[in-house]
């Protein structure tokens, strides 16, 4: 296992707190739906650090998001789904960014911890029935899959030479 030494803790800071202002200011929320670019630092540390600091990124992100911004009553569910979205991304992107490895991470995170397990989550904390939330989340999704896949692969070519650098950190 990699240290984590003083750079790679400020990028992985940084990273966080992009996420924290792109989930919390810059997204639109409503009770059960969440359209915005918050997967971006996330996806970034997936591709230079690899899975354990990009479910950090995630995790923290939604932690800390949370209890200094809150949009609603905090739920540690979403924050275990923000944790394994940030380890997905770094599974799939650390190596490269083909379009196979970006569609499968973003398959993985949109269909199965986005539209299964986040509405398992919205159904338990507001009491609203699953299936039918299914049907309002999976348009998000729909939405979703295609934009993160763009700007993923957008940014794979963006930081392809720099994530040996930041490794080497």
């Amino acid at each position: 296992m990699k240290k984590f030494d003083t750079s790679k803790i400020v990028y992985i800071g940084l990273l966080t707190a992009m996420e924290i202002v792109l989930n919390r200011f810059l997204s639109i929320n409503a009770w059960n739906l969440k359209i915005g670019f918050s997967f971006v630092p996330v996806a970034v540390a997936g591709m230079l650090f690899g899975p354990l600091p990009a479910a950090a990124v995630g995790a923290l992100g939604d932690f800390v998001g949370a209890l200094v911004f809150p949009i609603g009553p905090y739920f540690p569910g979403f924050t275990v789904t923000a944790f394994l979205t940030g380890a997905v991304f770094g599974f799939f992107l650390k190596g490269k960014t083909t379009v196979p490895r970006v569609a499968a991470a973003v398959g993985i995170n949109q269909l199965i911890l986005s539209l299964l397990l986040n509405s398992l989550w919205i159904s338990v904390l507001y009491g609203s029935p699953y299936l039918p939330l299914l049907s309002t989340r999976a348009i998000q999704c729909a939405v979703l899959i295609p934009v993160e896949i763009i700007m993923i692969l957008a940014l794979g070519r963006v930081f392809a030479g720099l994530g040996d650098r930041v490794s080497a950190l």
